[in-house]
């Protein structure tokens, strides 16, 4: 019951503050878009925001994973503060070096990112922001690992209106390049000296330990590739699209993920308290069979949000965006449900990690991506930006179905036949919902419905459950 709870509560709260700092962004698609004149400019805003996804991979290394996993391997306070600031000086300088690389190669990744050397000076931008964005990360951690809720609620919160309070103005003065990238570098290094602040005393460069380093390094640089894996499932295809079709149709697709990527919402609240929950707990005798529940609950919820997703999406571009982007409603299904299979795989990964190997994670993950970059590289120039979502879906799809079947022969994980059921089921909707009424919102509603009554069915020993604890705890506030 207790953790249960601790879930709970890290996942709502936690959640709550993440899904903040997302929901604002996706409420604005609509209004920066009817602002932008072509769908270009917004398919290069979002694509600095790819390349500072990249350059953060690399600079952080992995070591906010890392991080965050010693963090817990012991409760002296000196300790903690020791890792804390061998994480943070160790970061300072991987930052600053890929900072300086990206401003000596901006013609190349300009070139390369968004198909023309004169967004160079979009690069210098993007590489603030990634020496923000990398170092802001391990600043702001000691907040999330000392479990203060409502001081990340507040400060997510701040960062998105901020955020924009900067953009619209910019966008509205018609600077459409560099407002959004602009705005969020401004609002990162507000938060970043916000987190500076208030997390003063867990930071500091004497106590950095070369031993300590090590055993990070050890855990963070396996991770490295897992991240740069995720770069490749998240972001690539919007270079691929650039390059093979056009900037614009980059936009179009970038507006279809913004949507898709409302399934962030339900992966960020996981991810939020996730990590806690899992580190915190990871010595207990029925970790496994915690884990494994987890999985399932957390897919059988992605795959009925999915189908509402697939029912509503054409009406929700037809209502919200201009004409230029409504083919983007074909995709935003198979990237809503992608991040959500991506949340799956961390769950199902973690237990790598909690016995600290977490090689299998590169390797699984490295074969979903091969086989992303494969069908990306056949689907697009057929199916356009559908190729690129399927493309994507299908990595993740093949990345999950593997890692299943190894942590299963390692007895770290159980997956329960009904779940298989629950998943064929799924597959087979998507399938029907694409070749029949993709457009057609009354039927891909009442088929939204049967699926949403089948998992219900499936697991309805558990909503039960579920709704005798709140029953009780409504009953004690």
């Amino acid at each position: 019951m207790n953790k249960l709870k601790l879930f709970i509560e890290n996942f709502l709260v936690y959640g709550l503050g993440g899904i903040i700092s997302k929901i604002i962004p996706l409420i604005m698609v609509p209004i920066v878009t009817k602002i932008m004149p072509t769908t270009d400019y917004f398919g290069i805003s979002d694509l600095s925001n790819t390349v500072v996804q990249f350059g953060s991979a690399i600079a952080i290394m992995g070591m906010y994973d890392a991080m965050y996993r010693m963090f817990f391997e012991k409760d002296e306070k000196e300790y903690k503060k020791s890792i804390c600031s061998t994480a943070l000086v160790f970061t300072i300088g991987t930052s600053l070096t890929v900072f300086i690389i990206m401003l000596i190669c901006k013609d190349l990744i300009a070139q390369y990112f968004f198909s023309n050397k004169q967004y160079a000076y979009v690069v210098y931008i993007s590489a603030i922001a990634t020496l923000v964005s990398a170092t802001n990360g391990i600043i702001s951690a000691p907040t999330r690992m000392q479990n203060k809720r409502k001081v990340f609620l507040v400060t997510n919160t701040l960062s998105s209106v901020l955020s924009y309070s900067i953009s619209i103005p910019l966008l509205l003065a018609g600077h459409y390049v560099i407002a959004l990238p602009l705005a969020a570098v401004i609002a990162g290094i507000t938060m970043e000296v916000a987190f500076g602040v208030l997390n003063r005393q867990w930071f500091n460069p004497r106590l950095f330990d070369k031993k300590l380093l090590k055993q990070l390094l050890i855990i963070a640089v396996p991770l490295l590739p897992n991240f740069l894996i995720y770069w490749v499932f998240n972001s690539c295809d919007k270079v691929m699209i650039t390059n093979m079709i056009g900037i614009g149709a980059a936009g179009v697709y970038s507006v279809g993920s913004k949507l898709g990527h409302c399934s962030q919402l339900i992966y960020t609240a996981f991810a939020g308290g996730w990590q806690f929950f899992a580190f915190s707990t990871m010595k207990e005798d029925n970790q496994v069979e915690t884990n494994s529940y987890i999985f399932e609950y957390l897919g059988v919820i992605s795959y009925i949000a999915t189908s509402f997703i697939c029912a509503w999406s054409f009406s929700i571009f037809k209502v919200l965006f201009k004409v230029d982007y409504l083919s983007g409603y074909i995709v935003a299904p198979y990237l809503f449900l992608a991040p959500l299979l991506q949340m799956l795989f961390q769950v199902a990964a973690n237990q790598f990690l909690v016995v600290k190997k977490t090689w299998p994670n590169m390797l699984i993950l490295s074969s979903g991506a091969i086989i992303n970059l494969i069908l990306n590289y056949f689907l697009i120039p057929v199916l356009g930006i559908e190729g690129a979502s399927i493309a994507t879906l299908t990595g993740y799809i093949v990345s999950d179905i593997i890692c299943i079947i190894v942590l299963c022969r390692m007895k770290l994980m159980v997956v329960s036949k009904r779940f298989v059921f629950a998943s064929l089921c799924m597959s087979a909707f998507i399938i029907i919902w694409r070749l029949l009424f993709s457009d057609l919102v009354l039927a891909g509603t009442l088929a939204a419905i049967m699926i949403t009554i089948i998992m219900i069915s499936l697991y309805k020993k558990e909503l039960s459950g579920l709704a005798k604890i709140l029953k009780n705890r409504k009953s004690t506030i």
